[in-house]
């Protein structure tokens, strides 16, 4: 049996590259750019974290998996192509968590549930049944890793379907109506800068446990009439 190597937190960035996104793409790239700064000036926290960014359109790009973020001399860059595929990005969650979990259990980690950080500017593909991937993917009797998944909508995002993209209510956030889609693609990097942060804190404290902030310019999808 592998030696124990400590606890790990497995994150996912799955970002919407469709076609919509272009005219914000830079912004994006912008918020990975300063997530990766911020995280290696917190070491101790950015050791308990693996990050992923996954891209999706038509279909999904894995731009970077299972990354120590620290041994990165700088994250690669988000492109806008296509249309809004759930499924697609649902459908390859499925597929890679349970083999990327069992990755880190190979090398000798303890490893706690991956979180997704979803963001979308858009509606789904009116013609996929994302759902079905979707509720195999967040069952955890069907899914042994499945993730905790926390939803951000910005610009057209429907508040009813971050609602059901997320697998709490309370990780459901909405851009604030009539906001400068930039600034709600700012304020979703920083939220999730924080969350690894401290998430990357608490682990290494011993007292594990996943942080959500909401992002600065969005509100609760719950509380959206």
């Amino acid at each position: 049996m592998p030696e124990n190597r400590g606890n790990l937190l497995p994150v996912y960035v799955l970002a919407d590259e469709s076609g919509s996104m272009g005219p914000y793409i830079d912004d994006l790239n912008d918020g990975l750019r300063s997530l990766h700064t911020t995280l290696l000036a917190e070491p101790m926290a950015a050791a308990k974290v693996r990050f992923s960014v996954l891209g999706f359109a038509d279909d999904v790009v894995v731009r970077i998996a299972l990354a120590d973020l620290r041994q990165e001399n700088e994250l690669p860059r988000l492109s806008a192509r296509g249309t809004t595929s759930y499924l697609a990005a649902f459908s390859a969650l499925l597929d890679r968590l349970p083999g990327d979990v069992g990755t880190l259990k190979g090398e000798g980690y303890q490893v706690h549930r991956p979180a997704v950080f979803f963001m979308s500017d858009g509606l789904p593909n009116t013609y996929e049944d994302w759902r079905s991937a979707h509720r195999k993917l967040t069952d955890r009797s069907v899914t042994k890793a499945a993730p905790n998944i926390i939803s951000c909508g910005i610009g057209e995002a429907d508040a009813g379907t971050m609602l059901d993209v997320a697998t709490d209510r309370n990780f459901a956030f909405v851009s604030v109506p009539g906001s400068d889609i930039g600034q709600s693609i700012a304020g979703f990097f920083g939220s999730l800068t924080r969350s690894v942060v401290e998430s990357g804190r608490s682990l290494a404290s011993g007292d594990a446990q996943l942080i959500v902030d909401r992002p600065e310019g969005f509100t609760m999808a719950i509380d959206v009439i």
